[in-house]
């Protein structure tokens, strides 16, 4: 992936708000082609409603461009999916008396509304890159652990053949080991040719994985750039993988 891979996703002074509050002011940010960017930062400092902005969940100021294309306001949900653009949210959001087949063909609804009918390769494909789905097909998604409902959630957004995958908080109430596991799939997914952008309170276990960083505070963009430099800035080690990050860390290894 070079600095010159095809803009995904960028979005300039990009503004979110709860009537008159602000939880995103201000905010640049592009995603190119190939890579994982990170935002992390603490619980209520706009992570959430930023992604439900771009993914045209909430009313937002500024400019978004998609694959190319600038909007001013976002286009549909629908249509952003249509255009390869998908969101798991931090909830997962799954239909629990449902089995895990159910809920992964689910995924690919709109693809078959439009007249796809590869659904069954689509299918084997994710069984493939989540072996205990396979095991787990016919079970209700409701009696999933936290760590088979999370890659559920992974294998049915990625059954609409997204080009970027929007993340929020996936390590949220998982142990230690399951979250090392949930981060090499992700990690695993640009050789499937999916970008992600990656929402996180676990700084350290985003950093590892992501190619470009951005530090959230207050609705705002307070740092930015690639993870290798990030993690060396003394900021971010002290607020972000000072010394209870790095006992987290000795946890999972």
């Amino acid at each position: 992936m070079s600095a010159q891979s095809p803009l995904l996703l960028s979005c300039r002074d990009l503004t979110v708000s709860y009537g008159k509050m602000a939880a995103v002011r201000g905010v640049n940010l592009d995603i190119r082609e190939g890579q994982v960017v990170t935002i992390v930062g603490a619980n209520g400092a706009g992570k959430t409603s930023l992604l439900s902005a771009l993914m045209g969940l909430l009313p937002a100021r500024g400019s978004v461009a998609y694959f190319g294309e600038s909007f001013e306001a976002p286009p549909s949900v629908e249509a952003l999916v249509r255009r390869g653009l998908g969101l798991i949210p931090e909830k997962r959001e799954l239909f629990g008396p449902m089995s895990v087949e159910d809920n992964l063909r689910l995924g690919a609804f709109d693809r078959w509304r439009q007249g796809a009918r590869d659904l069954d390769a689509s299918l084997e494909d994710i069984f493939e890159a989540f072996p205990r789905l396979r095991e787990r097909r016919r079970q209700e998604a409701g009696t999933l652990s936290g760590g088979e409902r999370q890659m559920l959630a992974m294998g049915r957004a990625l059954m609409a053949k997204p080009r970027l995958l929007m993340m929020d908080e996936p390590s949220l109430g998982l142990a230690p080991l399951i979250i090392k596991e949930i981060f090499r799939l992700i990690a695993g997914l640009r050789e499937r040719g999916v970008s992600v952008l990656l929402v996180e309170q676990n700084a350290r276990a985003a950093m590892s994985i992501a190619d470009y960083g951005y530090v959230m505070e207050t609705g705002e963009f307070v740092l930015e750039g690639p993870t290798a430099e990030l993690a060396r800035n003394d900021r971010v080690i002290e607020t972000y993988l000072g010394i209870a990050s790095a006992d987290q860390a000795g946890a999972e290894r």
